[in-house]
């Protein structure tokens, strides 16, 4: 079935996302998922070791979408000011002016985002679901564009903070890098000795603003079945209290994904099924983005994390088990 008439920026999402694939090796998934965040004005966690392209990746979509780009680096004494910006007194005037942060800008890369701490997590929390920042009594509208990448590595533990369970329900989608292929590093070898000639010019294609926000509008036409629509929302709540499908996961989960899950989960499966050309989900749409979905907004109880019990393969058993339409 093809796409209807009527979703005529799809093809131009499809060339911005051939293009991250030009300019990055590998690392399908990530690229999949940041367009699946900026279709669904979503964030996005990504967590990977050092090297594996995650600012490459989001300064390429900013780039790709003729968007304004700022990159954060997250410190233990940054202060929520440095983000959300602040009121300075001009002498001279005799008056207060805002300074806007960095915020203030479309899309946000804030790199290690868990070498924070709290009250910095909190001001960033506003500006995640809200889509605005209030300073001194002032409430201030974000970008409609705006979202946020955020990195985190998964083996550096000391001088990090935990993240909320209020601040992961805020992402659409958290993605776990692995290392590229072997045929995929020794392209990037090869790519940076002998880089490819450049195209002389502009960059081609290039879409604005106006152009995702369409999009978005779009992607909430993509038709979504209501036998998928259950499904989607027996899995998540599945995540709560999974010894009621599978037996031998009782008592493994403190808590699982929210409501909120629900709605990130079926509107990624709208923006994939979109960018994959089609106007209606397939269960395969679901399945591929359960994981991310999912594995942050699933506490594990104490008992399971000492067992070694790991979120993605609670997940890979509720799929397993539960009937897909």
């Amino acid at each position: 079935m093809a796409l209807q008439t009527t979703f005529l920026h799809q093809p131009a999402i499809a060339a911005m996302r051939a293009q991250l694939g030009d300019s990055i090796v590998g690392q399908h998934a990530l690229l999949d998922r940041l367009t699946l965040a900026l279709l669904t004005g979503g964030h996005l966690l990504v967590e990977g070791l050092p090297g594996l392209a995650k600012t490459t990746a989001v300064k390429a979509l900013a780039a790709g979408v003729h968007a304004r780009f700022q990159r954060i680096q997250f410190t233990p004494d940054l202060l929520p000011g440095d983000l959300t910006g602040t009121d300075i007194f001009l002498p001279a005037e005799g008056t207060m002016r805002f300074a806007p942060g960095p915020l203030f800008n479309d899309i946000i890369l804030a790199d290690e985002i868990n070498r924070a701490p709290a009250k910095v997590q909190a001001a960033l929390l506003e500006a995640m679901q809200e889509r605005q920042i209030t300073i001194g009594g002032t409430t201030r509208a974000l970008p409609p564009v705006f979202m946020v990448m955020a990195t985190q590595n998964p083996l550096e533990q000391s001088g990090t903070y935990a993240l909320p369970e209020a601040q992961l329900d805020r992402f659409l989608l958290h993605v776990v890098l692995d290392y590229p292929s072997l045929a995929e590093e020794r392209l990037i070898l090869d790519m940076q000795i002998d880089p490819p000639p450049q195209p002389g010019g502009a960059p081609a294609d290039l879409i604005d603003v106006a152009t995702v926000l369409a999009a978005r509008l779009e992607v909430r036409q993509i038709h979504l079945a209501g036998a998928l629509r259950h499904y989607i929302v027996e899995l998540v709540r599945a995540t709560r209290d999974p010894g009621a499908l599978v037996p031998r996961l009782a008592n493994t989960v403190e808590a699982g994904g929210s409501p909120r899950a629900v709605l990130a989960l079926a509107h990624a499966a709208q923006a994939l099924a979109y960018l994959r050309g089609r106007d209606f989900v397939l269960p395969d749409d679901i399945l591929g983005l359960a994981a991310d979905a999912l594995r942050h907004r699933i506490v594990l109880a104490l008992d399971s994390e000492l067992q070694g019990i790991r979120r993605d393969a609670l997940i890979a058993a509720l799929v397993e088990a539960l009937p897909v339409p």
